[in-house]
């Protein structure tokens, strides 16, 4: 069972000022991260890029930049993005690919990862083609499961995420592996090195006959590697160790350890509507901006906040939206709320800013960067109309 995770930590900014709702990332818990991350690729020798699907806020890449080699991406737009804000290098790995997505993948990535030996097959004479070396690799399925949330879980039974050691044998039968130069394998969400060590005994037992043949592995993201607890020399040790005893190049993908601890969302109360449990109701939505209270669940934290009937005065926070569900819990709090009050949501920076909708056409919050040197917040993005109506046609 995974350790529970350490509470979330205020950035040391003053968001009192802040017009809502916002997403504030403060610049110097993200470089804070990048620099321990940056640590870990230099003593464990591997190459540590930035999983696009966790954090995408792109004025943010020019400081990225400076730490991290480049992205991996689960899209075109991802890739897209990756090549135009960022640069250097660009991995992607899709469940599946068609050749309008290769048509425009092919040119951006340096590193390209596919699901199965019969997409490999299927497209292999297409990646050939291009007048430039693209590192091909397959997604493996160690069939190891560290995950206990199921809809989290990549090797959750009948998973289609990956190669099972099975398939890859018949692929191998029918001579389908040719051009494939590297492994990569996802099983983690949030969890520590002890949990990889687990994972990579599990790949090395059903899978050393490819490995010899390998020349580089990409594990994955979901290591929480910037969280206080977290063993991150074990982790250099076990990197290293693989490393030399396959003689292959590591990536490590992670996008959550990039922004954990980074963000907060800042949200206003509208109104306070009379019940058993009174409801604040703020101009920000759990379904909208928050999708993971209601998919993971979870419950976020918040400044000043505690559990039901903990503190004096106990509230039910209610979104924006006209969905029946679209609430983010029960929290108390030592003074009565009032309509113009601030909450602070700590955490917000990774996964729930890419995971945001219009639904509704709920106002975006605004997405703002705090610089420590100044102690200034500058709004980068105001969402409008034009967001919501674009996206329709």
């Amino acid at each position: 069972m995974a350790e529970p995770l350490l509470p979330p930590v205020m950035p040391d900014m003053d968001v009192s000022g802040v017009e809502t709702p916002a997403f504030v990332i403060d610049l110097g818990a993200l470089e804070d991260n990048l620099r321990i991350l940056d640590d870990v690729q230099t003593r464990a020798g591997c190459t540590v890029i930035l999983a696009l699907k966790g954090f995408a806020t792109w004025s943010t890449f020019p400081l990225v930049r400076r730490y991290l080699a480049g992205v991996t991406a689960s899209s075109v737009a991802e890739a897209r993005l990756g090549a135009d804000k960022f640069g250097g290098q660009v991995h992607a790995y899709a469940p599946a690919y068609s050749k309008a997505d290769l048509d425009e993948l092919l040119p951006l990535c340096n590193h390209l990862v596919f699901n199965s030996a019969t997409q490999w097959q299927r497209w292999r004479d297409l990646v050939r083609e291009q007048r430039r070396d693209i590192a091909c690799g397959l997604r493996i399925n160690p069939e190891h499961s560290e995950v206990e949330t199921a809809l989290y879980d990549p090797c959750a039974p009948n998973s289609r995420l990956g190669t099972t050691v099975d398939n890859l044998r018949e692929a191998e039968a029918d001579g389908g592996l040719e051009g494939i130069t590297g492994l990569h394998f996802h099983t983690l969400c949030e969890l520590g090195a002890d949990a990889l060590e687990r994972t990579l005994a599990a790949v090395e037992e059903r899978f050393a006959p490819w490995l010899e043949r390998m020349s580089w592995v990409n594990m994955g993201g979901g290591h929480h590697i910037t969280r206080a607890d977290y063993d991150r020399d074990r982790l250099v040790d076990l990197v290293r160790a693989f490393r030399d005893r396959w003689s292959v190049d590591v990536i490590l993908e992670p996008g959550e350890a990039i922004a954990l601890n980074t963000g907060v969302l800042v949200a206003s109360v509208l109104d306070i509507v009379p019940a058993p449990v009174p409801v604040a109701i703020l101009d920000t939505s759990a379904t909208a901006h928050m999708p993971d209270v209601l998919e993971m669940p979870y419950r976020p934290t918040i400044v000043g906040g505690a559990e039901p009937g903990q503190k004096a005065h106990t509230y039910r926070l209610g979104g924006l939206t006209c969905l029946a569900g679209d609430v983010v819990g029960d929290w108390s709090f030592d003074e009565p709320l009032s309509v113009g009050d601030k909450l602070t949501f700590l955490d917000m920076a990774h996964y729930t800013m890419v995971k945001t909708t219009t639904f509704n056409g709920v106002r975006h919050p605004d997405i703002a960067l705090h610089d420590p040197a100044t102690r200034t917040i500058d709004v980068v993005r105001r969402f409008g109309y034009a967001d919501y109506r674009d996206r329709l046609g």
